[in-house]
C-alpha cells in the first residue's frame, strides 16, 4: 500500500526528517531511518541513493561535502530551506488527517 503524497513518499518523509539533525552520509542516514521509524522503514542501499538523488534533484537535499575515509569516499547530504518547508507540510497534513480519526467519537 502506497504511503504518504505523491511529493512525498515515506523512505523520503524520514531521510528528510533525518537530515534535520545535520549533514550525514548514506549509512548513517540509513542508521537514523530505522531508528526514527523503529524498524519499520528500513529502505535498501539501493534505493536510499535513489532517493536520495531525486531529493537532491528537486532542490530538497544537497551534497554538503566529501570525505574520504580509509579510502573510501563519503558524501553528507544536508536538508535545504526548501527540504524543511516540504517536511513541515508533509508532517501538518498527516497531523490533520490522523486527527480525523484520533478525535472522540461524535465530535
Amino acid at each position: 500500500m502506497p504511503r504518504g503524497t505523491s511529493e512525498v513518499s515515506e523512505p523520503m518523509y524520514f531521510v528528510l526528517t533525518a537530515l534535520r539533525a545535520g549533514p550525514l552520509h548514506g549509512h548513517a542516514i540509513s542508521k537514523s531511518i530505522r531508528e526514527l521509524s523503529w524498524g519499520r522503514v528500513q529502505p535498501s542501499v539501493g534505493t536510499l541513493y535513489g532517493i536520495l538523488e531525486r531529493l537532491n534533484e528537486r532542490g530538497m537535499i544537497t551534497v554538503d561535502r566529501e570525505e574520504t575515509v580509509n579510502g573510501r569516499s563519503r558524501r553528507y547530504f544536508r536538508i535545504t530551506p526548501e527540504g524543511q518547508t516540504l517536511l513541515e507540510a508533509e508532517a501538518m497534513r498527516m497531523q490533520e488527517a490522523a486527527a480525523l480519526v484520533l478525535r472522540p467519537s461524535g465530535a
